[in-house]
């Protein structure tokens, strides 16, 4: 029996199409670098046409997780947070999410990463939060403040020593390029006042302490403080 099928949507690429599990299932048996069956073989393994296993492969090329080399064959790739940026920008325009209600899932991946660098409390990697945080209090230039808060949170999540919430906080942070680049610019037309930077500060702070005593409870609590501040600033 043919497992072939219409994929005419993102939907039926990923949920409702056999040929695409199939592929799927493959793909997650072997490792980055691992060559696929020729199309051939794998045409006669899956029992579809050539073309419409050309189509599934070419649709999996452009989502990063395969790469096709001339005259070589197909390899499978290590899937990177564009690629999956990518993916998430087509689901949601075709599911008209707004990307603002994406921002309460990235503040979900920072609430988790504090839990979990607090119970790892490396003190290398927490190094590099204490760093963000005195060059945000000592600069006097905005772009500098906003460089430092970005070199916090990323500190932060690679604290956590969780590669997965750094891959898709990354992810997410891709997604939402143009939305944080327009609050961005926003900032970087209003005056830096004096106690909006040490607000800023006592923030990060304040993340950087419950993390520093090894206490998820209150980094979890202290993530919530701070985005809720800035969301209402």
């Amino acid at each position: 029996m043919s497992i072939e099928n219409d994929a005419g949507s993102l939907s039926a690429l990923f949920a409702d199409d056999p040929l695409s599990v199939a592929l799927g299932e493959l793909i997650q048996q072997m490792r980055p670098g691992d060559k696929l069956p020729s199309e051939r073989d794998l045409a006669v393994r899956l029992d579809v046409s050539r073309t419409a296993l050309r189509d599934r492969l070419g649709m999996l090329e452009g989502l990063g997780v395969l790469r096709r080399r001339t005259g070589a064959g197909t390899f499978v790739e290590t899937l990177r947070p564009d690629a999956l940026a990518f993916a998430l920008n087509l689901a949601i325009s075709s599911s008209n999410l707004p990307l603002a209600s994406l921002e309460s899932v990235r503040i979900a991946l920072e609430r988790q990463a504090a839990a979990e660098a607090a119970r790892r409390a490396d003190p290398v990697l927490i190094a590099y939060m204490k760093r963000a945080i005195d060059t945000m209090a000592a600069t006097e230039l905005r772009v500098d403040v906003l460089a430092a808060d970005r070199a916090f949170h990323q500190s932060l999540l690679r604290a956590a020593g969780n590669p997965s919430l750094t891959f898709f906080a990354e992810a997410l942070s891709s997604v939402l390029t143009k939305d944080l680049a327009e609050r961005s610019e926003r900032l970087t037309q209003e005056p830096l006042s004096t106690s909006r930077q040490a607000l800023l500060v006592d923030h990060h702070t304040r993340i950087y302490d419950a993390i520093l005593a090894g206490d998820p409870e209150a980094a979890m609590r202290a993530v919530d403080e701070h985005f809720d501040a800035i969301g209402n600033s």
